[in-house]
């Protein structure tokens, strides 16, 4: 049997374990391999990482386990590597350097080079460090192959082949200069967008605002942007907000609530709030926490053609038959495993360095 096939027993195997703290009312499970070994300290993992990073609430960390426990499925797994052919892959050491805007925001990544028979070399945020190093020992004792093939570093990296690495733009020019003569995947800020007409149902509106505010807005897929038509009325968008209106409790969320909406002020912009969202005008597509900036279109055609034109600066587009690409609202931290992001196919990468 190839690798392949052990490295893709070993994450469903890992999926199973994951399914129970997919919830905040974590519960142990009967016929988990190595449960006994790994379930309180994945639990204690958890904790840390609530207390290390005030974003990552129970509510947000259960909700990404959740996510990686639906997706490591046999059926997934196969569905997603059937046209794949890594008869002829070269073993390489790949080096990822990690994000940490919101829990195991790496692990796609994680999961393409192992499974494409590569090694490992993790630089993780120093915000998101406590739970991917403890699943990666669950991995090496389901599958004893993987042991030396997955390493972490907090050092300069150094001795690796291949590079995928996620960051601001800002760092990415300093990626792209660094990483120049090594094969490649520089990723920068991107936002996602939802399109509306103002003919949405209330559940479309409701689902959207998972989109908005998961994560607290802090994801490349949550959407930072609406475009709307010139005279939209935003009564049934706010009305279908208004069920997150327990955010402005959350402490790190009010703070930065507090400061932009006083930024706004004395600036004297105009804006629209309800006492937890402000929306304002804006052409940028990356808006500060606790507020979503919107931008008025005149027809369907020549928006389409500002999102051709702007694709490079967004990861989703949210709408109802407005385009091939679109995702419906309420699915955008939903993706699948052939959900590349920034649309670049990291298995494809990773079969030909």
């Amino acid at each position: 049997m190839s690798n392949k096939y052990y490295i893709t027993e070993a994450f469903i195997q890992l999926g199973r374990f994951l399914g129970q703290f997919s919830s905040t009312s974590i519960e142990k499970q009967e016929n988990i391999l190595h449960n006994d070994l790994f379930f309180d300290g994945f639990k204690h993992q958890i904790k840390l990482a609530k207390e290390h990073n005030g974003w990552f609430t129970p509510n947000n960390i259960a909700f990404a386990i959740k996510g990686w426990s639906e997706s490591l499925t046999k059926d997934n797994l196969e569905a997603w590597l059937k046209d794949y052919n890594f008869d002829a892959v070269s073993a390489k050491k790949v080096a990822i350097i990690m994000a940490g805007n919101i829990p195991l925001v790496g692990f796609h990544d994680f999961l393409s080079v192992l499974i494409s028979g590569h090694e490992v070399l993790v630089k993780q945020s120093s915000n998101d460090k406590q739970l991917l190093p403890y699943l990666a020992k669950y991995l090496e004792y389901v599958e004893p192959k993987l042991k030396g093939k997955i390493n972490f570093t907090e050092d300069k990296l150094k001795d690796f082949d291949a590079v995928i690495a996620t960051g601001s733009n800002n760092t990415a020019r300093y990626f792209e200069y660094y990483f120049k003569n090594k094969p490649s995947i520089i990723r920068k800020n991107r936002n996602s967008v939802a399109i509306l007409t103002g003919n949405e149902t209330k559940d479309q509106l409701d689902a959207l605002s998972e989109d908005i505010f998961r994560y607290y807005g802090l994801g490349c897929r949550n959407v930072s942007k609406l475009f709307v038509p010139i005279d939209y009325k935003f009564d049934a968008f706010f009305e279908a907000m208004y069920k997150w209106n327990p955010i402005i409790h959350e402490n790190k969320y009010a703070n930065n609530y507090d400061y932009n909406k006083a930024v706004y002020l004395m600036s004297e912009f105009d804006m629209l709030e309800n006492g937890f969202l402000m929306i304002k005008e804006d052409k940028s597509y990356s808006s500060p926490i606790a507020t979503m900036f919107y931008e008025y279109y005149d027809s369907s055609e020549s928006l389409k053609q500002k999102i051709e034109t702007d694709k490079d600066l967004i990861q989703c587009v949210v709408a109802h038959n407005f385009n091939a690409s679109e995702i419906q609202f309420g699915n955008t931290q939903k993706p699948d495993l052939q959900d590349f992001a920034d649309d670049i196919d990291t298995i494809a990468f990773l079969l030909k360095i």
